[in-house]
């Protein structure tokens, strides 16, 4: 199944957002990159394996399951995360890409390829749909606490590095 959908981060139309600066945003997707227990409340642990110009190999444990991917960072463009097939685990990726389509505007891609392509029967279809709304919930979630951390002054530059 392959789905994507945008986030709005700044719109100038819409006064009831909290305007975010593009830097402030890339901050905050690295964050959840490199800190993602503060995103994904079910993740037990998350180990950095390795680190290397604008890459990192990661380890993420949820009970059981142990799931290694590799995050590359686009500065102040994109976060990619790509899931190689393991055990009973399809190949995946995951694409955050900041859009700006104007000077005031900024917005989030957000597009899944799970790797098992589209459905055609009716129960799997239902899946990929049900798949579809945790995801958007899932993206709406982590703007929004990217949302708070700005409102704290945790997206500063400073206190990142």
């Amino acid at each position: 199944m392959k789905f994507e959908h945008l986030v709005e981060i700044n719109d100038p139309m819409n006064p009831l957002l909290d305007t975010l600066t593009r830097e402030q945003l890339w901050h905050g997707l690295v964050l959840r990159a490199e800190q993602p227990k503060l995103f994904i409340p079910h993740l037990d642990a998350c180990e950095i394996l390795e680190r290397d110009a604008g890459v990192m190999r990661r380890r993420l444990t949820f009970g059981p399951l142990v799931i290694e991917d590799k995050v590359t960072l686009t500065p102040l463009q994109e976060v990619h995360y790509d899931v190689p097939a393991q055990g009973d685990i399809a190949a995946s990726t995951l694409r955050m890409v900041i859009e700006a389509p104007t000077s005031a505007m900024l917005l989030v891609r957000f597009c899944y390829d799970d790797g098992m392509g589209e459905h055609v029967d009716q129960a799997n279809a239902m899946y990929d749909e049900f798949k579809k709304s945790a995801y958007e919930e899932a993206d709406i979630d982590t703007v929004r606490i990217l949302r708070q951390l700005a409102g704290e002054g945790k997206l500063a530059t400073n206190l990142l590095n």
